[in-house]
């Protein structure tokens, strides 16, 4: 299973808004794409197939630009693969009637464990996980 570019972009912007969702401030594209080195003109396309499956809302104004329009332990990574890429885990074997019945069975089994995979990470555990390395020290 290979995951596209646009995926792992969708995912840094995600985790950036899941950082900024307790002050309710609204973040700029400009500043979103600086912080992860991502193309301006691709992560607005990004954000905008996210706000069409309902996981951000922009803000208009002076102090506009993206947040999250749920809270981040709503939001998982099987969420954002879903609006960005279609299917978390696809195969054309499981709609070919050709395909033979314990192959199908086999791929059936790793689409369920990609999907529960992808659902069981949510974005608030994400956002925990890094400041919980950031409280650590290194001696």
């Amino acid at each position: 299973m290979k995951l596209s570019v646009k995926s792992d972009y969708a995912m840094r912007a995600v985790l950036d808004l899941a950082r900024a969702h307790p002050s309710g401030a609204a973040q700029r594209l400009e500043d979103i794409a600086g912080r992860h080195g991502v193309p301006a003109n691709y992560l607005v396309q990004i954000l905008l197939e996210l706000k069409s499956r309902g996981l951000v809302k922009s803000v208009r104004g002076k102090k506009g630009g993206y947040q999250l329009a749920r809270p981040p332990a709503e939001i998982n990574f099987g969420d954002v693969l879903r609006a960005v890429q279609g299917e978390v885990f696809d195969t054309p074997a499981l709609s070919n009637g050709k395909c033979p019945p314990e192959l199908h069975r086999a791929w059936s089994r790793l689409k369920t464990a990609a999907e529960s995979a992808a659902d069981a990470v949510n974005f608030q555990q994400l956002v925990e996980e890094g400041a919980e390395k950031e409280r650590m020290f290194y001696i």
